[in-house]
């Protein structure tokens, strides 16, 4: 048993932190050739237009996660007709949200773009970027929903892949339209809303041998799941939120502090930030069909084995991280600063070195939280997620901005994440004490 555990959580994990790796790139691929092409502005411009995207991907983690959790409990129980009508309302729930997000590119990305703190040399860039990445929102959604779907159906392989070869079209196409073809920043973004629809396509083929799925897919949308969905994926939804609230908010902060260059070097932190962050939910994500399977069927040491395991995993990958930030620093600031500008070295090199003390806690919060989603347990899930996102982090960095500029903007997440840790840890020992008291009763 201990080994099967062992053999399924290293196949689940490995291949999600590979994925999910493969997925961030669509946003560092964007980064290192609008810094190519379009320099300091360019950088400044995508970092402003950048939340967005974390809010389009946050609700495509929610549908997905939110129904893939309550999937994996049906199919565990042998309810897979229930299970199937989950997964066709949550692939209808996605189209539709999706629509509300090309509406909104299309006739209010200018107003969008001002609200986010773009000026009069930003503005142009930041308006086609955003109109672009939400005119293909419906696909960033169901790409999420359906790889949670397929991961969940005991087919994690073909998730990883359809992340990677969407991700690496990504790169590819990037180059292609903004070099050869001079697309700017409109090529940036028409690359990146491609890969999603190309992961799509390698998806569809779990569904070939599936003869009812299309008919589950006929039938209306089941509005009472929608709730549960919600309730389950919510954690995840908050976590990629929060990266766009930090995004927004230390934005406006930096711009006061040092303009469109904090900006920009705020932008190169951020963007790696964004790839080390996704390595921990690709670490969370792949604990929860497991957790999930193991929590329906009432096992629940093996579903304390999973989460221990990705506890030391995520310890083991934060002190990596950090490793390698503090010895190549200057070579990974370097690529991103193709003007070689000295002021945008100087700041980002400073962050990278405080900001990234914080990942010593993400990887424990986030892994928390989906342990707390996949179990059922959304409250505790949320109260985590809500902390990160919103509840401390903004005041903190409003705070310390005042105080000590922008050494105070990057301690602001370092700090956040270690108060946060204390919540999880609380929340994990209330939760084994009322568990006990349960047994005992």
């Amino acid at each position: 048993m201990e080994n099967s555990l062992l053999r399924n959580f290293a196949k689940y994990v490995s291949l999600n932190i590979l994925g999910m790796i493969g997925l961030s790139f669509y946003i560092l691929a964007d980064t290192y050739f609008v810094s190519k092409a379009l320099g300091l502005t360019g950088i400044a411009a995508l970092n402003l237009s950048i939340s967005i995207y974390s809010v389009i991907h946050g609700m495509g983690l929610m549908i997905g996660i939110g129904g893939a959790t309550r999937f994996s409990i049906l199919k565990s129980q042998n309810k897979d007709k229930k299970a199937s009508v989950v997964f066709s309302s949550a692939i209808k729930l996605g189209v539709m949200i999706g629509v509300i997000f090309v509406i909104i590119g299309l006739f209010e990305a200018k107003h969008l773009a001002l609200a986010l703190g773009a000026d009069t040399l930003t503005l142009p860039l930041t308006k086609t970027y955003l109109t672009t990445i939400l005119s293909f929102a419906p696909f960033f959604i169901l790409n999420n929903v359906v790889l949670a779907f397929v991961r969940n159906d005991n087919n994690p392989n073909l998730s990883m892949i359809a992340m990677l070869v969407g991700s690496f079209s990504n790169v590819v196409l990037d180059y292609v339209f903004m070099f050869p073809l001079g697309m700017g920043m409109f090529g940036a973004a028409f690359a990146t809303g491609l890969a999603p629809i190309i992961s799509i396509c390698i998806l569809l083929f779990h569904f070939v041998n599936k003869k009812n799925v299309f008919a589950f897919l006929k039938s209306k949308l089941q509005w009472d799941f929608i709730p549960d969905i919600f309730r389950l994926g919510l954690s995840a939804f908050i976590i990629e939120i929060s990266s766009a609230v930090v995004l927004i908010t230390f934005n406006l902060v930096i711009l006061g502090i040092e303009g469109n260059l904090g900006v920009a070097a705020y932008g190169i932190v951020a963007n790696l930030t964004l790839v080390g962050i996704a390595v921990f939910t690709g670490l969370a994500q792949g604990i929860q069909p497991l957790t999930s399977k193991y929590y329906g069927l009432r096992k629940y040491h093996m579903v304390r084995k999973v989460r221990k395991y990705a506890l030391l995993i995520s310890g083991v990958i934060a002190t990596i991280i950090y490793m390698c930030v503090i010895l190549y620093s200057d070579s990974i600031i370097h690529i991103f600063n193709s003007d070689n500008n000295i002021g945008i070295a100087r700041i980002a090199e400073t962050g990278l070195k405080i900001y990234f003390i914080g990942f010593f806690f993400v990887g424990i919060n986030i892994v928390t939280a989906m342990f707390f989603s996949a179990t059922e347990n959304a409250r505790d899930a949320f109260f985590i997620t809500i902390a990160r996102g919103l509840v401390i982090i903004v005041p903190m960095v409003l705070v310390l901005s005042k105080i000590l500029d922008m050494t105070g903007v990057w301690l602001a997440f370092v700090f956040t994440e270690l108060f946060v840790t204390i919540l999880a840890i609380y929340l994990t020992k209330k939760r084994r004490k009322l568990s006990l008291s349960k047994q005992t009763a």
